[in-house]
């Protein structure tokens, strides 16, 4: 959530989802580790000819309020990437996801700050998902060596 990791992040992401050639209309994920890695890139996008939205989901429904899993600026029908910052079982990632197909959504991929490597790109996969990481933990591990 620094200023540095944010100004990093938010451009890296975007330009990996545009690469990928996945047009989509909101970024986000299941809430905490999600949040700052969509909010860098929706604000990323801004300047650009097709800005994305950014969109937080809930671990579980709010009891007051709106009563939303999904909260922010998603609209039905948005073409989404669900974004993690670390896939491990790739559990979270596909919570996410189903509450974005229940919320009438569509799923282009997971795109992931780190993949650790322990089996949760293939359990997306398993689903149909695509997956896209900025970086492995063996990256990283060869990278400090």
């Amino acid at each position: 959530m620094s200023p540095e990791g944010l100004a990093l992040i938010g451009p890296l992401g975007l330009s990996s989802l545009r690469e990928a050639g996945w047009s989509v209309d909101a970024v986000g994920g299941l809430t905490l580790g999600a949040d700052p890695i969509a909010y860098a890139i929706s604000y990323a996008s801004a300047n650009t000819a097709s800005p994305i939205r950014a969109f937080t989901v809930r671990k579980e429904t709010k009891e007051h309020g709106t009563g939303k899993l999904i909260e922010g600026p998603y609209r039905e029908g948005d073409r989404v990437a669900i974004v993690e910052d670390v896939i491990t079982t790739g559990s979270s990632a596909l919570r996410a996801a189903d509450a974005v197909r229940q919320a009438g959504g569509l799923v282009a991929g997971v795109l992931a700050l780190v993949d650790r490597e322990e089996g949760g790109r293939e359990a997306i996969e398993a689903k149909g998902m695509r997956v896209l990481s900025l970086v492995t933990a063996s990256a990283i591990l060869a990278a400090s060596s």
